[in-house]
């Protein structure tokens, strides 16, 4: 069986790392250019991992190029996994392996559909989120579901420890579905549609705070954008404020800031000129 897959992330490459560790092959890498997506959260390059593992590396501006299509074709790919990529899969590049297309998404689908899954998770308070395997189809996040894992968001959580854990669910998720597949025991159930929900996409600018909100909605709110997002800022003047992290309580070399329901206490401030 006949493996390749298209990603342009850190999740993507500890996938293929995961399938190596469990004596797996893939027969083709899709990635975008060098020069393209520098600064998106996560960027990886593939070249050294290819190199080692002696993987053909196809670079390409759209994953629905036509040499994508003739590519996979080609190779006679079986199954594509498509891991942390943003560009919407045609209909016709799903239907090109010969069993199909599979994606992922960090939630418990179908709870969580659409973009900025992370942050989200963060934002609006949840205790638990997850990572979902899917069979791809013509939907967004929508296909029948493979395999799913649950992962606990702690009081304390930030972007970048939410990220280590779900990175971690992906590579124990895909080492099992991997074998499944291998073996032709992999089998989906539908999602539920009366408990989907839809999670829209978040700019830099959502980011922005105000003195109306209150101390723990500032929380969440730095917790969810802090690095490798853009961060949590506050206009003060001229100036922008990105609060990297802070608390609750009151604690040494930290800045105050006067919220409606309290003080929230920054610990780690960047200042720069609105742009």
């Amino acid at each position: 069986m006949k493996f390749a897959f298209v990603t342009c992330v850190k999740i993507g490459l500890s996938c293929m790392e995961a399938i190596y560790e469990i004596g797996g092959k893939l027969d083709l890498i899709i990635t975008i250019p060098d020069e393209k997506a520098k600064k998106k959260s996560g960027r990886i390059f593939v070249d050294d991992f290819a190199q080692k593992n002696k993987i053909p590396v196809l670079k390409s501006n759209h994953v629905n190029d036509k040499e994508v299509i003739e590519k996979i074709k080609s190779l006679e790919i079986d199954w594509l996994f498509i891991i942390g990529w943003s560009q919407i899969a045609s209909k016709e590049l799903i239907e090109t392996p010969n069993f199909g297309a599979i994606g992922a998404h960090p939630t418990l689908l179908p709870k969580g559909r659409g973009r900025a899954a992370i942050p989200w998770a963060i934002i609006k308070g949840l205790n638990i989120t997850g990572v979902s395997f899917f069979k791809m189809d013509e939907g967004v996040d929508t296909g029948l579901i493979l395999g799913q894992k649950e992962v606990c968001i702690e009081n304390n959580e930030t972007a970048l420890t939410l990220y280590e854990k779900v990175n971690i669910a992906h590579e124990t998720l895909i080492k099992d579905l991997y074998t499944g597949l291998l073996k032709n025991e992999v089998k989906g159930f539908v999602q539920d549609e009366s408990k989907a929900t839809y999670w829209e996409g978040r700019r830099p600018k959502d980011g922005e705070i105000n003195l109306g909100m209150t101390i723990n909605q500032v929380d969440r709110l730095v917790r969810a954008t802090t690095r490798p997002y853009p961060g949590a800022y506050l206009v003060n003047g001229n100036q922008k404020e990105i609060f990297w992290k802070g608390s609750f309580e009151e604690i040494k070399k930290s800045i105050p800031y006067k919220f409606s329901n309290g003080y929230y206490y920054v610990t780690e401030l960047e200042k720069s000129p609105l742009e």
